[in-house]
């Protein structure tokens, strides 16, 4: 759960200025930021790591409803409806979110996250398989050599 709340506005943060800034790099004088290769790369381990099974399937639900709503917002604008005021984030940040946003990549990252979270498995509780037990007691080992009440006075190997 706490996965969930944390994760999801890192990995935006990190791809929005990874992307953003990679972008302003390449435009102004075709060069390779390397701090945005690194939060890029980092942002990819963080979803993988939330998209695993590993975690409660909250932590995705969450990170994917917030995804899918950020990749839902510059489709609403783009039918004219201002969402987001102007300037609202820095320049690499609102460059990345700008990029992210309009090529559907934040919206395909939020329903990936979604469907992730809908896998049956993720909500069963893990439970470990029990020793099978009957009404007479454990199962005897195929592997031991059986003994029974009549055998209990024999020993096990001859002498």
């Amino acid at each position: 759960m706490v996965a969930g709340l944390l994760l999801p506005p890192l990995i935006v943060a990190g791809l929005w200025f990874g992307i953003g800034e990679l972008r302003l790099q390449a435009e102004a004088a075709f060069q390779i930021s390397w701090l945005a290769v690194g939060l890029l790369a980092a942002s990819g381990i963080a979803l993988a790591f939330l998209a695993g099974s590993r975690l409660s399937p909250i932590a995705s639900l969450l990170g994917g409803l917030s995804f899918t709503g950020l990749g839902v917002v510059p489709l609403v604008e783009m039918m004219g409806v201002r969402v987001l005021p102007e300037n609202l984030l820095p320049n690499s940040l609102e460059n990345g979110y700008l990029t992210l946003g309009y090529t559907g990549i934040q919206l395909f990252l939020g329903v990936a996250l979604l469907v992730v979270s809908a896998f049956p498995s993720r909500w069963r509780a893990r439970v470990e398989p029990a020793a099978y037990t009957s009404a007479y007691g454990p199962a005897p080992s195929p592997y031991l050599p059986q003994t029974g009440p009549e055998d209990a006075t024999r020993p096990m190997y001859r002498e």
